[in-house]
């Protein structure tokens, strides 16, 4: 496994080692020895799968209270998954960092604590796994606006209009949204 910095340095994009040949592939997508040796020391407690139509966003979704950092990875199509850093201590509070997960390139993106996330699907359609650290807990959720302006997130969205859920339509400004310490 091979771990990739973003623009966000405690965001990290997680490269795993494909072994494939004639009849397909195989990729251990979790091993929390080896990813212990790589800095990364988790304990998950819950699996998620979501699937999608292309130009569905989802997000910006995080737990002010049992925060959850969350391994995710598409397994079907593609999509533009996206952090925000809301932890007002770091010096890249509400700064943001894209990445392409695709089951293409199965590459998967680590997300820790005290980020918001999201993504848009950019195929027809997506399936989208991912392990989290602490429950979901929904009298804790906090949903920053998809297209809040100070945050300014590029999507890549094209013509296309999003297809955003009523929850996420009504999220709030970064200005207004309760951040971490």
């Amino acid at each position: 496994m091979k771990l990739i910095q973003t623009a966000l340095p405690d965001v990290v994009a997680v490269e795993p080692e494909v072994h494939g040949d004639h009849r397909g592939f195989f990729m251990e997508t979790w091993h929390a020895e080896r990813f212990r040796e790589a800095g990364l020391d988790l304990a998950f407690v819950q699996d998620n799968h979501s699937g999608s139509v292309r130009n569905t966003v989802r997000g910006l979704h995080y737990q002010i209270e049992r925060p959850q950092g969350k391994l995710i990875r598409a397994v079907s199509g593609e999509i533009f998954d996206v952090a925000v850093d809301l932890r007002r201590s770091s010096p890249t509070y509400g700064r943001w960092v894209g990445t392409i997960l695709s089951a293409a390139n199965r590459l998967q993106l680590w997300i820790p604590e005290g980020f918001a996330h999201g993504y848009y699907v950019t195929s027809d359609g997506a399936e989208v796994v991912y392990k989290c650290t602490d429950f979901y807990f929904a009298e804790h959720e906090r949903v920053l606006r998809w297209d809040d302006r100070d945050i300014g997130i590029a999507w890549p969205l094209g013509s296309h209009a999003p297809l955003v859920s009523a929850k996420d339509a009504a999220g709030l400004s970064f200005q207004a949204l309760p951040a971490f310490a």
